[in-house]
């Protein structure tokens, strides 16, 4: 297949590079390259590169920048997933997209996790622009798959177990104190770039779940992660009150990745199993950038 991604050099884009290119013909466009939101910039590489399908992983990822840089959050994350749809169902491409726990209230009562059918109710800026991004999406393009992540982390690009490990390494005797009354799942972004080549030959349509397997909080993830580094660490649990953001917070991120499960498509695992996993292939690199 002939594959599009934009946002190609953002964690999951990165990913999605890696594993895609094998078997498949890959143009991977950063925000420097492709702007989702210039409509004729993206007609015009969708035009001339005809490519059976689109990944968006493109966006505004700054939840607390969002806040204050509405305008911006809105025209990466709302307009351009319709710009790309609308493209992309001129040439009958398909598009994969994107999208976050973000667009629900974290609400619900745990340790329920949402469903693709539970209704959405975003607390914040950026979680409206990606729920605006969502709807843009199925407005303009019904050939589309959206694709609903959370808590993602990578090699390729900062991310909450990266700040933990930067955090432990630059003061082993400090004691970090991290959130422990939000949960949710740590997901790898290299093994979501798997599902997402497993679903390349599906037809699989609408929105889905794609999360790593089971939950828990930002504490347990820190401490399973920098146990896994076997780096000297002392970590406090601390309430979100405690840690005041300027975008507020799901207190349930958990996501059930139904629909795959259904379809018997689902290929994520679990996310303690990934965390360490992660740990152990990057060890040495990912220790070399925490003492930048």
């Amino acid at each position: 297949m002939k594959i599009v991604i934009t946002g190609g050099r953002g964690q999951l884009g990165r990913d999605c590079r890696l594993v895609l290119a094998p078997g498949h013909t890959v143009h991977a466009f950063g925000s420097g390259d492709l702007d989702i939101a210039d409509e004729q910039q993206v007609e015009n590489v969708v035009r001339r590169l005809q490519p059976d399908i689109v990944i968006n992983c493109a966006a505004y990822t700054a939840v607390d920048a969002c806040e204050d840089d509405r305008q911006r959050c809105r025209r990466v994350n709302g307009a351009g997933p319709g710009i790309l749809a609308a493209a992309t169902a001129d040439t009958g491409c398909k598009l994969i997209h994107v999208s976050t726990d973000y667009v629900f209230d974290g609400r619900k009562s745990l340790p329920a996790a949402y469903t693709e059918d539970d209704p959405v109710s975003p607390l914040s800026a950026y979680g409206a622009s990606k729920l605006a991004g969502e709807e843009a999406v199925r407005q303009n393009n019904s050939n589309h798959l959206i694709i609903r992540t959370a808590w993602l982390y990578g090699m390729g690009g900062r991310n909450f177990l990266k700040t933990m490990l930067r955090l432990a390494v630059s003061e082993p005797r400090r004691t970090i104190r991290v959130v422990d009354d939000q949960f949710g799942s740590l997901t790898w972004t290299y093994r979501l770039a798997l599902q997402i080549n497993h679903l390349l030959d599906s037809d699989l349509t609408g929105t889905i779940h794609a999360t790593a397997e089971g939950y828990g909080s930002w504490f347990d993830g820190a401490g399973r992660f920098l146990r896994a580094m076997g780096v000297e660490h002392s970590l406090e649990p601390c309430a979100t009150a405690d840690y005041p953001t300027a975008a507020p917070r799901p207190a349930n991120s958990i996501l059930e990745n139904r629909r795959l499960k259904k379809h018997c498509l689902n290929r994520m695992v679990s996310w303690e199993d990934d965390v360490e996993r992660f740990a152990r292939e990057f060890r040495g690199p990912l220790l070399a950038e925490a003492r930048q």
